[in-house]
């Protein structure tokens, strides 16, 4: 009755971008990931697979972000889309829009944009009514 089909988070990194490494261009990824550098172009996990991205506190990412979970201690600069779930933690900081399921903030957090929740559990329960034709 409450259950929900959600994926469960990567626990396990199955890639990192070192403190120091600067990446042009899109990253395009799967499993798990972990950022400590910066990226300049987007950040897109695979459709249709669970996928972590956890960004520290050294990382800067310049575009969008496209996620199942995600986990921010760094700076994002661009729209975000986490799927599933999101965690603001203290030292993060999103300039552009928010697009959540699951949202957690922590204090000292920083969104300058707008948190927009979408709730595709109801929408999964949405009922096409036929319309008759009167007889």
């Amino acid at each position: 009755m409450f259950s929900k089909k959600h994926s469960k988070p990567q626990t396990q990194i199955d890639s990192l971008i070192g403190a120091g490494t600067t990446i042009e261009g899109n990253l395009n990824f799967s499993g798990g990931l972990r950022i400590d550098g910066q990226i300049n172009g987007n950040v897109v996990a695979a459709q249709g697979k669970p996928s972590t991205l956890v960004l520290s506190e050294h990382a800067r990412v310049n575009g969008e972000v496209n996620v199942t979970h995600l986990v921010i201690n760094g700076t994002i600069s661009g729209p975000v889309f986490a799927s599933e779930y999101m965690e603001l933690q203290s030292k993060a900081k999103v300039n552009g829009d928010v697009n959540y399921t699951t949202l957690e903030i922590q204090l000292g957090a920083v969104v300058d944009g707008r948190l927009i929740h979408s709730n595709t559990a109801a929408q999964d329960k949405v009922v096409a009514f036929k319309a008759g034709n009167g007889e």
